[in-house]
């Protein structure tokens, strides 16, 4: 019988670190390893909207270079950047041709800090045009799940959760302005966090879409999930520790009036709540208040944040997609009419933090989606009202937690009876991303998730993965 060779495909990113900084296997190795899969998965899946295959192989070679390893938490791990973030020597799409800015001169702050940590940039990861969709796709390709090649994994880091989902890369970047971090990590069976705001440098667009974008990173475990938070946060890395007794706040009220979450996303959060009574913590119903306003002001944002890129950008409205024309017109309307204020995202920001000393809760725990994802199919081509009506039913709970700054986080819980997965919110105060982390390690902890789709590498019998 012919030995199977060991792969890195399928380790998590503490594993690469940690293998390549004790001298078990090379950087140039690992990229390989991940290169060879790319090549073989995503024909399937269009994840990618380019790969890094020389440079990324010249970026591990001066990893495996260095004499000191010792203090890169991510030496030699593959990771991908959404591809609204400039990675040098690479053009900046934003999810189409038309509004594709040109090669980028100098890496963006978060992807910096990505190589700083030892990282190889892998390639750039797609999203719908602008990221205004919680569906990925464009004329040239669609993006689909892993779990289920028929359906969406989300947007707008679509791209980002499809290629940690089937284990592309270990790790991958994201940005989250209404849920697209939350979204897809949902739709994939992975752990997202949205940190606070200004945690981490946003620097995107014109202006952050008025403060709702966060940087973060998509992952398969907590403890991925940490490592990359305090990579892009600038902080030391810190081992995460397990809460004390808490008291979380459950809610399955919806954000928007008429939608509310299906039986299995109901269940989600019954069964994350027997997971937090098991370990330790009461839960208590508590249901924020989400008032009219809220909705309205969150699309009105939406909208001028879409026509503020554009502007900015000088981008030909006539060369986008029929739905990202007609969501900039709304915005351009929106801003004009002053339906655009920062005083209404102070408030709810201090009516959210309000909330839980009114309920004496220290965290909310909400459904992460509403129904399941939507079929992957030619979003770009179909109406504006389509594609907000699908965006708005299957993904209303992520928003308000932009538009108040605080830091949220998903995290797998269990599955749909169709087989894909499902996943809860947990939303906290200013400075609780380790804590919500924390939270979800004990999850992990009580009830372990799949780490990738059925079908795709997973460590196992011959994988350096184990190690």
């Amino acid at each position: 019988m012919q030995d199977i060779m060991p792969t890195w495909v399928g380790a998590t990113a503490k594993q690469i670190a940690r293998g390549v900084r004790r001298g078990d296997v090379s950087a140039t190795q690992v990229l390989a390893d991940h290169l060879d899969h790319v090549a073989k998965a995503d024909a399937d899946l269009a994840a990618f909207r380019a790969v890094r295959g020389g440079e990324a192989v010249t970026e591990a070679e001066k990893v495996d270079e260095q004499e000191d390893l010792a203090n890169l938490p991510l030496a030699g791990v593959p990771v991908a950047v959404k591809e609204n973030t400039a990675v040098a020597g690479m053009p900046t799409w934003n999810g189409s041709a038309a509004v594709r800015t040109p090669v980028a001169e100098a890496d963006h702050e978060v992807v910096r800090r990505l190589r700083g940590a030892g990282a190889v940039i892998l390639g750039v990861t797609r999203m719908p045009e602008l990221g205004l969709w919680a569906v990925t796709d464009d004329d040239t390709a669609v993006t689909r799940n892993p779990w289920d090649l028929g359906r969406t994994p989300g947007g707008s880091s679509g791209g980002a959760a499809a290629a940690v989902a089937a284990g592309l890369v270990p790790i991958a970047h994201g940005n989250d302005g209404l849920g697209s971090i939350r979204i897809p990590a949902a739709c994939c069976g992975l752990v997202g966090l949205k940190p606070g705001r200004g945690v981490v440098p946003c620097q995107l667009g014109a202006e952050d879409w008025f403060g709702l974008v966060e940087h973060g990173m998509l992952s398969t475990t907590v403890a991925d999930a940490a490592v990359g938070f305090q990579v892009l946060a600038g902080r030391a890395q810190e081992k995460l520790v397990p809460p004390q007794r808490l008291r979380v706040g459950v809610s399955l009220r919806s954000p928007v009036r008429g939608v509310s979450p299906d039986a299995p996303n109901r269940e989600a959060v019954a069964a994350a709540g027997r997971l937090l009574a098991g370990a330790g913590h009461d839960t208590v119903p508590a249901d924020p208040v989400y008032p009219t306003a809220l909705g309205l002001q969150g699309i009105a944002t939406w909208f001028a944040a879409a026509a503020a890129d554009v502007r900015a950008a000088g981008i030909d409205r006539g060369s986008l997609q029929p739905r990202s024309r007609r969501h900039v017109a709304f915005g351009d309307w929106a801003w004009r009419r002053g339906y655009v204020r920062d005083a209404d995202r102070l408030a709810w920001r201090e009516r959210s933090i309000g909330f839980f000393a009114d309920h004496s809760v220290d965290l909310l725990l909400t459904p992460a989606l509403a129904t399941a994802p939507p079929p992957a199919t030619s979003w770009s081509s179909r109406s504006w009202r389509a594609n907000m009506l699908a965006n708005i039913r299957y993904a209303p709970y992520a928003a308000p937690w932009n538009i108040a700054g605080l830091p949220a986080l998903v995290v797998p819980v269990g599955r749909r009876p169709d087989g894909l997965p499902l996943a809860v919110q947990l939303v906290g105060p200013p400075g609780s991303e380790l804590l919500l982390l924390g939270v979800a390690g004990q999850f992990e902890m009580a009830a372990p998730w799949p780490r990738h789709a059925p079908g795709y590498p997973r460590a196992g019998t011959g994988s350096p993965a184990g190690t």
